[in-house]
């Protein structure tokens, strides 16, 4: 084997294994970037729209997508290089963190549907309610008019 060879083998091997760091690291600052448990748990709001605001805000992924992103870019790479001799925990790892921020998105969408719902809700059942008064109302005037006759 050439000095050439065994260069370019050690390179691999380095360059394998700061592939492999670049991943983990990518995917540990993706976890670390997702919104904390206690935050979309414990609420300090007046209101329902306070609090579907506030969850709102704390179901925002952050920069917990681009960190995701270059996990992806660098374990795509390896494999597509076969860098890796064994991937799988890689593999899985990326699938969980994907998940999780599919789970996390879904909800943000979610809140941030019934947010946008809530005060339209609240303003049909005052107008429903104060159309009950008016009727009531109106129903008592004309049981007053008729007894007056």
């Amino acid at each position: 084997m050439s000095q050439a060879t065994l260069d370019d083998d050690e390179l691999f091997d380095e360059a394998t294994s700061e592939m492999r760091e670049d991943v983990e690291e990518s995917l540990a600052a993706a976890r670390g970037a997702l919104p904390e448990a206690d935050a979309i748990w414990e609420v300090d709001a007046d209101n329902t729209l306070g609090v579907l605001n506030g969850l709102r805000s704390a179901l925002d992924v952050g920069d917990a997508e681009e960190h995701l992103r270059d996990a992806k870019k660098w374990y795509t790479m390896g494999e597509r290089a076969d860098a890796f001799e064994d991937a799988d925990d890689l593999a899985e790892a990326i699938e969980e963190v994907e998940d999780l921020m599919g789970q996390i998105t879904a909800a943000h969408e979610e809140v941030s549907d019934l947010a946008s719902t809530i005060p339209e809700l609240r303003g049909a059942l005052e107008d429903a309610h104060e159309d009950a008064e008016a009727d009531a109302d109106a129903d008592a005037d004309a049981e007053e008019a008729e007894a007056a006759d």
